[in-house]
């Protein structure tokens, strides 16, 4: 049985400028696609976003857009007037999915491979610059992305703060990086504590912690994406809700 192949998001129909001599042009509002949400969840987070809500966790299983939705409320609202905030930094852990051992070259070539995923959302979000977009990007010095490992020491002032796959942070790394926000910066961080990759005990995951610790703070939101947010495919959706499904099984017997 064949399943129709979703859209990950309502993309409104809009002139997009033709591809033509994009390396001499700077990107604007109008050159980001317009999305509109699918689901409640994705919804109450595009809500909770424009309210101005300055600390939010998106919590929920994989396909469910949680980092593409951060990252396009993100540039929309750098783009349409940066008085406000100056740029987006994307941070994130250095973890694979599995070792490999340590990589080659300097930090720029070690860290590339966890930027691919950014360059990728960057593309389809600023479709007329495509693969150009995350560099157009950093030349008007609107998106910078670091690792947890070179965050301890900085102040992130006038910012809007992008904390990606919090499931693969120690308590330490999380704790570093909320002490790092500083004047008017706003953070969001996502992630799903079902998909760590840490799995040594010297090395866990403190993002169950760290949940319990915004609970705490009047000024976090949290939005949580089910089964019913995953628009990635129909297969990533069907896989998910068969594996918790197996996981409860487990539980239970």
């Amino acid at each position: 049985m064949s399943h129709p192949r979703k859209k990950p998001f309502l993309v409104l129909d809009t002139e997009l400028s033709p591809p033509h001599a994009e390396s001499k042009h700077k990107i604007k509002l109008a050159d980001l696609k317009q999305i509109i949400p699918l689901t409640h969840n994705q919804e109450t987070f595009f809500h909770l976003y424009r309210k101005g809500n300055p600390a939010i966790l998106v919590h929920g299983v994989a396909g469910s857009g949680k980092t593409y939705l951060a990252l396009y409320n993100a540039f929309h609202e750098i783009l349409q007037s940066n008085i406000n905030y100056q740029k987006v930094v994307i941070v994130r852990s250095a973890v694979a999915s599995r070792d490999i051992g340590h990589l080659p070259g300097n930090e720029k070539e070690k860290t590339e491979v966890y930027v691919r995923p950014y360059r990728d959302i960057c593309a389809d979000l600023f479709p007329r610059f495509g693969e150009r977009s995350f560099n157009k990007l950093k030349e008007q010095n609107l998106v910078e992305f670091m690792v947890t490992s070179f965050i301890r020491g900085l102040t992130l002032d006038n910012a809007i703060v992008i904390v990606d796959e919090c499931q693969n942070m120690s308590d330490m790394e999380l704790n570093t990086i909320m002490t790092r926000i500083g004047q008017n910066s706003k953070i969001i961080f996502c992630g799903d504590f079902r998909q760590t990759d840490l799995t040594r005990k010297y090395d866990a995951s403190g993002f169950q912690k760290f949940m319990n610790i915004i609970g705490h703070m009047p000024t976090f939101r949290q939005v949580e994406f089910g089964v019913c947010d995953i628009q990635r495919s129909y297969i990533v959706k069907e896989y998910i809700m068969a594996r918790m499904e197996v996981e409860d099984m487990a539980i239970t017997g």
